[in-house]
C-alpha cells in the first residue's frame, strides 16, 4: 500500500536551516513558524515522491516531479546530522513563549524527530525506527518504485510529465544500487531479513530481472499513458533503452547480492536476534504506537480484545443458527460460502463497485450528524488496476482531486461480500479519506500537514469502522457486522502475534497458527500477514492502540461534559489539528474539555 504511511515530519534533509529574519529581531512564534516552513520545504525536497502523491509538485515545486528520494549511505549519514540540527533548533525556541496551538505543534515535531534520532543510533535499517531490513518481500525500491511510478505518478498530461517519468525511471536504477549498498552495510553487522522474507523478495525480483526491457511493466505503463493522452514522442524506445541500460543491470546486481546472502539468512522471525534487538523493538513500538507501553502490556491487551470480539461474533453467529465449530472455523466457512462470493467477471465486479459507492453515499448523508467540518474533496471507489497487489487509498493534500479508494478485485474468490463494507469505511469515509482531507483543509502549517503518525492515522481509520456501526449501517446486515468485528479482531490479534514474534520469540509458524485458529485465515493468508509483521515490527500494533485511545478519550469527554458533550465537536477537535502522537492528542482533547466546561 503506497500510501499514506510517510513520516515526513521526522524525515531529515541536508543543510542548515535558514530563518526568515535574524533571530534577535523575531519573536519565538515567528522563529518557530519560519522553522516549520523550512522543515516542510526540505522534507518535500528529501521526499519528492510524497510531493507527487499529495499533489504538491506543482508551480514552484514542479521540479520535484522528476526526482526520486536519495537512499544512499551518504544521505543516511547526512540525515542523522540534520535530525540533530533540527532538534537543536527546536530546543532553542522557548515553548513557554509560544501561543495558541504552537506549543502543541512544537511537541509534535519534536516527538517525531526524537524517534528518528533514537533510530539512527542502531546503525542499520537506514535509520528507520521500524523497518530494519532495507530489502525484504515488502521493503526496497525494487518493489515500491515500480508501484509508485505506475500508480501514484499517474497524472501524465503533457510531454513534460512524461519526461519527468523518464527521469524517475533512470533514478530508479540509482535507487536499486543505493539499496544494495545499504544491504551490504547492514549484512556486515549481521542484519538481514529472515529466510522466508528473502525467498519472497527473490520470487518478485527474478521475474522482473528476466522480463525483456521492452515488456517491462514500467515501460509499458509509460507507453499506455502517453498513448491515452495523445502525447507525441518516441516514449517506448526511450523508456526501453533506459530500462535495458540502467535499470536491468542494477536489478541483476541486486538479485545476485540477495542470492549470495540467502544461505546466511536465519528462520527466526523476530528482531530480538538483531544487534540490540530488544531495544530496537521497544523503539519500534514507541514509534508506531506513540506510547511507552511494554511488549507485555500490548500482548495482554491483544489477548483481552481478541476474547471480547470472539464472543461478540459468536453471539451473532448463534443467532443465525451458525453453531458448529470454533468461531475461527465458522469464519473460515464464511470465506468460502457461495452466498457471499460474486462471479469473477467484469459485470459482477462492476456491480460490487456500484454497491460500495451506493453504501458510501449512504454514509455521506449521515456524516453531518457526526462531524461539524466535512471534507471539500469528494471520495470515489474504483477497482484497482490490473496487477496491483492490494487495495489502497490515494488523495491530494489540497483537495484538488477527489480521494479514491481502489478496491482489489483481481479475484473475487478472495473478497467475500461481508468483508467489503468495513474495509470501505476504513479506507474512504469516515476513515482515511475523511481524516486526510480534513488534515489538508486544517489551518495548520504545511510541516504539520505532512506529519504522519501511524497510531493516530490507523487508529482513526479503525475507530471509523466502529463508528459506521454506531451510525446504524449494519442494523439490517448481520454479516456485514461480523465483517466489522472480524477486522477489529484481526487488529487485536496483531498485538498478540507482533509482540509474540519480536519480544517473546515466537516462531513464524506459531504466529501463523494463532491467526489460522483465531481468525479463520487460510494458511496462505496467515503466512502473508505474519511475514509482513516480521519485517515491519510494531507497525501492526498502531491500529488497535490508536483506536482504543480515541475511544478512551471520547468516554472521558462524555463523562466530563455530560449533556454538553457533542460528538461533532469531539470529532472535529480530534481531526482538525492533523496527525499527532497519542499523548499529544490526549492533551488536545483535555484542553477542549476544559474549554467546553468553561
Amino acid at each position: 500500500m503506497l500510501d499514506r504511511r510517510l513520516f515526513l515530519s521526522a524525515t531529515a534533509a541536508a543543510g542548515a536551516m535558514a530563518l526568515a529574519r535574524p533571530a534577535a529581531a523575531a519573536s519565538a512564534g515567528e522563529r518557530f513558524h519560519a522553522l516549520m516552513d523550512d522543515f516542510a520545504r526540505r522534507d518535500l525536497e528529501r521526499q519528492p515522491t510524497t510531493a507527487t502523491i499529495m499533489g504538491l509538485d506543482t508551480g514552484a515545486r514542479s521540479y520535484l516531479k522528476s526526482r526520486m528520494p536519495d537512499g544512499s549511505l551518504a544521505q543516511t549519514a547526512r540525515d542523522a546530522v540534520d535530525i540533530r540540527r533540527r532538534l537543536k533548533a527546536l530546543a532553542a525556541i522557548d515553548r513557554a513563549k509560544l501561543q495558541g496551538s504552537d506549543p502543541i505543534f512544537h511537541e509534535i515535531l519534536s516527538y517525531g524527530l526524537g524517534i528518528r534520532a533514537e533510530a539512527g543510533k542502531f546503525g542499520y535499517g537506514a535509520g528507520s525506527p521500524s523497518n530494519p531490513y532495507v530489502i525484504s518481500q515488502l521493503n526496497g525500491a525494487y518493489g515500491s518504485a515500480p508501484d509508485y511510478l505506475d500508480y501514484a505518478h499517474n497524472l501524465i498530461e503533457t510531454a513534460a510529465d512524461a519526461e519527468a517519468c523518464l527521469a524517475r525511471l533512470e533514478a530508479f536504477a540509482v535507487n536499486l544500487d543505493d539499496d544494495s549498498a545499504q544491504v551490504r552495510h547492514d549484512a556486515a553487522r549481521g542484519v538481514m531479513a529472515p529466510d522466508f522474507a528473502l525467498d519472497k523478495a527473490l520470487a518478485q525480483m527474478i521475474p522482473m530481472r528476466d522480463t525483456p526491457a521492452g515488456q517491462a511493466g514500467l515501460v509499458q505503463s509509460l507507453v499506455r499513458r502517453t498513448r491515452e493522452k495523445g502525447i507525441a514522442g518516441d516514449w517506448e524506445a526511450r523508456a526501453t533503452r533506459l530500462y535495458r541500460d540502467k535499470v536491468a543491470p542494477a536489478l541483476a546486481r541486486q538479485v545476485a547480492l540477495v542470492e549470495s546472502l540467502r544461505p546466511k539468512a536465519v528462520h527466526d522471525a523476530g528482531v530480538w536476534r538483531l544487534p540490540h534487538g530488544d531495544d530496537y523493538y521497544r523503539l519500534a513500538l514507541k514509534s508506531q504506537t506513540t506510547t511507552t507501553m511494554t511488549p507485555q502490556e500490548i500482548h495482554q491487551i491483544g489477548l483481552e480484545r481478541v476474547a471480547g470480539y470472539t464472543a461478540e461474533i459468536d453471539a451473532i453467529m448463534r443467532a443465525r443458527g451458525m453453531t458448529q465449530g470454533t468461531v475461527g472455523q465458522r469464519l473460515r466457512g464464511m470465506y468460502s460460502d457461495p452466498r457471499f462470493l460474486a462471479p469473477n467477471t467484469a459485470e459482477a465486479k462492476a456491480k460490487l463497485i456500484g454497491d460500495l459507492n451506493h453504501k458510501m453515499q449512504e454514509i455521506q448523508t449521515l456524516l453531518p450528524r457526526y462531524f461539524g467540518v466535512l471534507p471539500k474533496a469528494a471520495v470515489e471507489i474504483r477497482q484497482a488496476p490490473e496487477g496491483n497487489g492490494g487495495g489502497y487509498y490515494n488523495g491530494s493534500l489540497d483537495g484538488s482531486r477527489p480521494g479514491i479508494y481502489y478496491v482489489d478485485l483481481h479475484d473475487t474468490a478472495h473478497v467475500p461480500s461481508w468483508t467489503l463494507p468495513t474495509v470501505t469505511a476504513h479506507e474512504a469515509s469516515p476513515g482515511h479519506h475523511l481524516q486526510q482531507a480534513l488534515a489538508g483543509q486544517a489551518d495548520v502549517p504545511l510541516a504539520l500537514k505532512l506529519a504522519d503518525f501511524n497510531a493516530y492515522n490507523e487508529g482513526w481509520a479503525l475507530y471509523a469502522e466502529q463508528l459506521v456501526d454506531e451510525m446504524g449501517l449494519y442494523e439490517n446486515d448481520p454479516f456485514g457486522r461480523i465483517g466489522m468485528l472480524r477486522d477489529a479482531m484481526l487488529r487485536a490479534s496483531r498485538l498478540v502475534v507482533d509482540t509474540g514474534m519480536h519480544a517473546m520469540r515466537w516462531s513464524r509458524e506459531t504466529a501463523m497458527r494463532y491467526n489460522v485458529d483465531t481468525l479463520g485465515d487460510s494458511e496462505e493468508a496467515a503466512a502473508g500477514a505474519i511475514e509482513r509483521y516480521a519485517v515491519w515490527p510494531g507497525q501492526a500494533c498502531g491500529y488497535m492502540i490508536g483506536k482504543l485511545k480515541i475511544l478512551q478519550l471520547r468516554q472521558r469527554a462524555r463523562d466530563a461534559l455530560g449533556e454538553r458533550f457533542d460528538i461533532k465537536g469531539f470529532h472535529d477537535v480530534v481531526l482538525l489539528s492533523g496527525s499527532m502522537p497519542l499523548a499529544v492528542l490526549e492533551k488536545v482533547v483535555d484542553r477542549w474539555i476544559a474549554q467546553t466546561r468553561g
